[in-house]
């Protein structure tokens, strides 16, 4: 993989133009490229981490000019964007590292607004939930990760904040896991029974409190102290890159906005 530097950006559309299939598009055509458009994407929200699409739209349209000299107006730049959503959600799987046998796993909270406006939400009404973590009260969703030790995903899955996290890890051992290192809830016995039974994955989780007696092994030991790695890349992905959001008007909005945090992060573990 090419190793992009800050200030190229006529390289990261010649890498990212590559994972972009052509495909046979009806009506009119788009005055920016999916490539084009995707480049953007990722330009602004990995490298300039910017917050939102309209921040992205005008950025573009005042200091890319040249680079992008058919700049769709805000209202078709979004539209365009949300017509990527298949696209964007295919690269993105195929960014998963499935060949992954030790995978660490975790979740975290994704609000869709402050706690105090939940009753008076009305965009992911019906989608999103109340849930609690250690944080407490959180209304929105949750997102589900496994990754591998170079901090690559290697599985996710969008719930609603009210979902169990053991109940997800289906979702997170495709391919050929063999060992998932989680925290206390990934502890659930039916589940961890189950997925030893059906695909031969342990499940290793810190034991609870009252199992004073449970032995671990020196490897065991090794693998839960690496767990907070899943931990930094929650960070990245909320505090840097501003996954959490509540400035979509849209299901739709939401949904783009997530992957093109994600797919931003995703593609920049091929640029180091």
């Amino acid at each position: 993989m090419p190793n992009l530097q800050l200030q190229d950006i006529t390289e990261l559309y010649v890498f990212v133009d590559d994972l972009v299939e052509k495909r046979q598009n009806f009506g009119r055509p788009s005055i920016l490229s999916d490539g084009e458009m995707m480049t953007i994407l990722i330009w602004c929200s990995h490298f300039l981490k910017m917050k939102n699409i309209k921040s992205i739209h005008a950025f573009i349209q005042q200091y890319h000019r040249k680079d992008f000299p058919k700049i769709p107006d805000y209202s078709n730049f979004v539209r365009h964007g949300q017509r990527m959503i298949p696209l964007m959600s295919k690269i993105l799987a195929e960014t998963f590292d499935e060949s992954a046998a030790i995978r660490f796993a975790d979740s975290t909270m994704i609000p869709v607004c402050k706690l105090i406006r939940a009753d008076h939400h009305k965009v992911a009404r019906g989608l999103a939930n109340f849930g609690k973590n250690w944080q407490g009260w959180h209304f929105g969703f949750k997102l589900h990760g496994s990754i591998n030790v170079k901090g690559q995903f290697c599985g996710i899955h969008f719930t609603p904040a009210s979902y169990n996290d053991a109940q997800s890890l289906p979702f997170l051992v495709r391919g050929k896991a063999k060992i998932i290192v989680g925290d206390g809830t990934y502890n659930a016995r039916v589940m961890r029974e189950y997925l030893w039974k059906k695909q031969g994955v342990f499940i290793l989780a810190p034991p609870h409190p009252k199992q004073i007696t449970k032995v671990m092994t020196w490897w065991q030991k090794l693998l839960l102290e690496a767990r907070p790695r899943i931990e930094s890349v929650w960070d990245i992905l909320k505090e840097h890159q501003h996954l959490v959001t509540s400035f979509p008007r849209s299901v739709l909005g939401y949904l783009f906005h997530y992957l093109r945090v994600l797919l931003a992060y995703q593609l920049s573990r091929a640029f180091n």
